[in-house]
């Protein structure tokens, strides 16, 4: 009852933060023009960010996020004080995929403020706040926040009247010169709307979902792994025992086997929640990048990893166990049963606590509150599996295998893992601070050392201080230490550049290697909408069109993974026409463009400006990256493709929009 009532208030809360609308607005700018004295006055620019979005701050390096900027079309009678000026608490970090420092700010709010200096007379100051925000999964296109204010300076009165909005609109009257007016009309066919016929193909999915799945998975594998340490195996059968000989009434017994397997799922689900609650959702999703967070968590990984070597044992103090195990003596009833699950948990927490402790270090990184949860709720229902299979079939009991020298195998194997994933965190921190200590090459070859050690020591080669002289390797053992050999070997041509799609979650990016002789990769054909449609009428093929960012730290990600994959390379650049639009893309257009959106006039001012709005007008859609097929009329393929790093979901992407091209044909 307990374990259905956590999944079902968990999966309840996972599908309702899922979103059906493309068009995202995490972030809600309002604007107002503060008279300050009789010649200087401000303008301040406040949003309201939703949670796990970020705001990027001013003065970022080139090739970066997109920095906040204040940008005027029109200043008579006034001119800027200075710069544009951060207000509130702004966070300045390292960050791993840039390598550089980034500045953004932290909570719910950003702000803003423009010292304007009042020359005297009549004055009119209109322009726009560019802005850039991002998750951890997607960026939004570099935004502007359009103003327009006027008013009499220190000659006549103080107040100034907005003719802009909250939501940044600019009136006709306050555009700039030689701005091109864009009414739709005289557009090609191949930009006319398609967001209802691209919504007709259906949704990719939740990468979202995908990632919790794979949390309470990774949760529930770790947890039967730990069933099998010297602390919990021995445990079961003298627990299941009890509880069937507490009472004459097997039924009553079963039922409390039960409800104590149920104690166990609480206990562990209770220490997730504790650990969202003590971080909070915004901690939780700086980990990730937290150079100091994450070389705590290698050293963490690594005394584990040494614990379970046998270096040293850890243990809570024996007080603690004893005070608990008494007071359930003393108790009846339920709080009896889950306060012996408690003793349980602090009696195994030698074996248990460095696989706790690795998987919500794992978990946490991911940036999600519920992770954490979710994460022990696997883990907990594998340990508590056991106590209710035995309870409902005590003649297993009998069948179950003794303890034995299998137990510390299976400890110092996790030991060597905990070392592999120490190594994960500690690039991060490498890259954070750019010590190149770690790059791509010397990681692999860390793990490929590491992974061949497991497979020796699988093989009986080599031997920890509690294992036992026995010289036989069982068949599982054997198996086990072929797959980790192989995977060893599998590694090695990685040290010349080889993708190595296994482990590029894992490894540091492929720009890191010093040495690399891979250079067969996917390269847009074009930049340009118009030209890549034109070609492609031309060679009668498919096109995909690439939204796309400079700062898009995704956009990358999704390159590194899933485009270097061979079949992924071939369909892209022989069988669609690339076209990859930077919506971040700064060069000027030779004059802005003056469009109507949903009612508001926008200024498209610079060629990512453009794209930008292809993306919404044409998609619906304003995030990047954000993959689309389309024939070589405009029309699309297929539904659309986010981040989403599954390459045999990409790949039936492909394909599937190769079909139905070929099928108009």
């Amino acid at each position: 009852m307990y374990t259905r009532f956590i999944l079902s208030f968990l999966l309840g809360l996972a599908l309702g933060l899922r979103s059906a609308a493309q068009i995202q607005e995490p972030v809600k700018f309002k604007h107002e023009w503060k008279q300050l004295s009789a010649t200087e006055a401000e303008i301040v620019f406040t949003a309201t960010v939703d949670p796990g979005w970020h705001v990027y701050s001013t003065d970022l390096p080139d090739g970066g996020p997109i920095a906040a900027t204040f940008n005027t079309d029109r200043l008579e009678g006034a001119e800027t004080a200075g710069a544009l000026e951060p207000r509130g608490k702004v966070v300045e970090k390292m960050d791993p995929l840039f390598q550089m420092e980034v500045k953004y700010f932290e909570g719910r709010t950003a702000c803003f403020a423009q010292r304007i200096r009042l020359t005297g007379g009549a004055y009119e100051v209109t322009g726009y706040l560019q802005y850039g925000a991002c998750n951890d999964e997607n960026c939004l296109p570099p935004t502007n926040v359009e103003f327009s204010y006027r008013g009499t300076g220190p000659a006549g009165s103080a107040a100034a009247a907005s003719t802009g909005t909250p939501t940044g609109s600019t009136p006709a009257s306050a555009a700039a010169p030689a701005t091109a007016t864009d009414s739709g009309t005289d557009r090609p066919a191949y930009w006319e709307p398609v967001a209802d016929r691209l919504q007709n193909f259906g949704d990719t999915g939740s990468t979202q979902s995908h990632s919790w799945l794979y949390i309470f998975l990774a949760g529930f594998v770790w947890g039967l792994l730990a069933l099998f340490t010297p602390c919990v195996w021995p445990i079961i059968p003298m627990t299941v025992s009890f509880f069937l000989k507490r009472s004459k009434d097997r039924r009553k017994g079963v039922r409390d086997a039960f409800t104590y397997g149920a104690s166990i799922v609480v206990i562990y689900v209770s220490l997730g929640l504790a650990i969202t609650l003590l971080f909070g959702a915004s901690a939780l999703n700086d980990l990730s990048t937290s150079a100091v967070f994450n070389i705590l968590f290698c050293l963490l990984l690594v005394v584990f990893a040494a614990s379970f070597f046998g270096a040293f044992e850890i243990t809570l103090p024996s007080r603690w166990s004893n005070a608990v195990d008494s007071k359930a003596d003393r108790t009846t009833g339920l709080l009896s049963i889950f306060l012996m699950a408690f003793t349980l948990s602090l009696v195994s927490f030698s074996c248990t606590g460095p696989i706790i402790g690795f998987l919500l270090v794992e978990v946490s990184t991911t940036g999600s509150v519920v992770a954490p949860a979710l994460g022990m709720l696997g883990f907990a229902l594998a340990l508590a599996l056991p106590f209710t299979l035995f309870a409902l079939f005590p003649s297993w009991l009998k069948s179950m295998p003794r303890s034995g020298g299998w137990m510390n195998a299976i400890k110092v194997t996790l030991g060597f893992l905990e070392l592999a994933f120490a190594l994960k965190f500690l690039s991060v921190a490498d890259l954070a601070y750019g010590w190149h200590l770690l790059d791509r090459e010397t990681f692999l070859a860390l793990w490929i050392v590491l992974f061949g050690l497991l497979g020796l020591y699988l093989l009986g080669k080599l031997k920890f201080p509690h294992d036992d002289d026995e010289t036989r390797v069982s068949v599982p053992r054997f198996f086990l230490a072929l797959a980790s050999l192989a995977f060893a070997v599998y590694m090695v041509p990685g040290l010349w550049g080889a993708p190595l799609k296994a482990v590029s979650a894992f490894a540091p990016p492929l720009q890191t290697q010093d040495f690399n002789l891979y250079d067969d990769e996917v390269r847009a054909r074009f930049h340009d909408y118009d030209q890549g449609m034109a070609y492609a009428r031309q060679q009668g093929k498919p096109v995909m069109v690439d939204f796309t960012g400079y700062g898009c730290v995704n956009c990358r990600k999704m390159e590194l993974a899933v485009w270097t994959d061979p079949q992924v390379r071939q369909l892209l650049n022989e069988d669609y026409v690339l076209i990859t639009l930077y919506v971040d893309e700064k060069t000027p257009l030779p004059a802005p463009i003056r469009v109507e959106e949903n009612g508001t006039t926008r200024t498209l001012r610079t060629v990512g400006d453009k794209w930008s709005y292809l993306q919404r007008t044409k998609f619906g859609a304003n995030a990047q990256p954000f993959y689309v097929l389309l024939d070589n009329e405009g029309q699309p393929l297929n539904h659309s493709y986010s981040y989403d790093e599954d390459v045999d979901k990409y790949v039936e992407f492909l394909e599937t929009g190769l079909r139905n091209f070929k099928n108009e044909e």
